[in-house]
């Protein structure tokens, strides 16, 4: 399968955003990540400047980003940052789920990247986790538990759209609408 990617626009679309993240605070609790980036798009040229840029205050110019290949159509060796060069490395083994940046002067960040794709509510609750001081949840393992929490939540609506659908109908404990005559009502022989 071959993957398109169009050039254009989400580079447009990214240069004119601020990057979406949320950090950790600064604490001595170390934890498996530094906050979270949500991206607009799975396009690195476009995506990186916004994200340098708006970390470049609180955490130093960022020199080296690593990632891996499985998330990414496209990884650049380089892209171009206020008229210097941002570094990408890619590796296989690191969780395809996070983003590593590296600064000469002030050390290394991990960030849970948030799927481009996903829906407002999820990224909220995935950014709110990613920025747990001190919090041992890894990327894949705070992916995985939204995936949970989605999968719970759609089920949740499809059962009030059956609920809606049906007129009301109580449902059996095994999810079948139930005929409204198994109900103790008066008149029908139930007390």
């Amino acid at each position: 399968m071959t993957t398109a990617l169009d050039r254009t626009a989400p580079r447009d679309l990214a240069a004119g955003l601020p990057a979406r993240l949320s950090l950790t605070p600064k604490t001595t609790l170390a934890g498996q990540l530094d906050g979270a980036w949500w991206p607009y798009s799975r396009d690195l040229e476009a995506e990186l400047p916004p994200l340098a840029a708006a970390l470049e205050e609180p955490w130093g110019r960022i020199t080296r980003v690593t990632v891996n290949p499985t998330r990414w159509p496209v990884v650049p060796h380089t892209v171009p940052v206020d008229g210097r060069r941002l570094h990408v490395g890619w590796f296989t083994e690191q969780d395809p789920d996070k983003l590593i940046l590296l600064s000469y002067i002030a050390g290394r960040w991990d960030l849970l990247v948030i799927p481009p794709e996903t829906a407002p509510a999820a990224a909220a609750r995935l950014m709110a986790a990613a920025a747990i001081p001190g919090s041992v949840l890894t990327a894949g393992v705070l992916t995985a538990n939204e995936a949970t929490i989605g999968r719970g939540i759609r089920d949740v609506q499809r059962r009030e759209a059956t609920w809606e659908g049906e007129g009301g109908a109580c449902m059996s404990p095994f999810g079948n609408p139930m005929d409204r005559s198994a109900f103790p009502l008066p008149g029908n022989g139930w007390r």
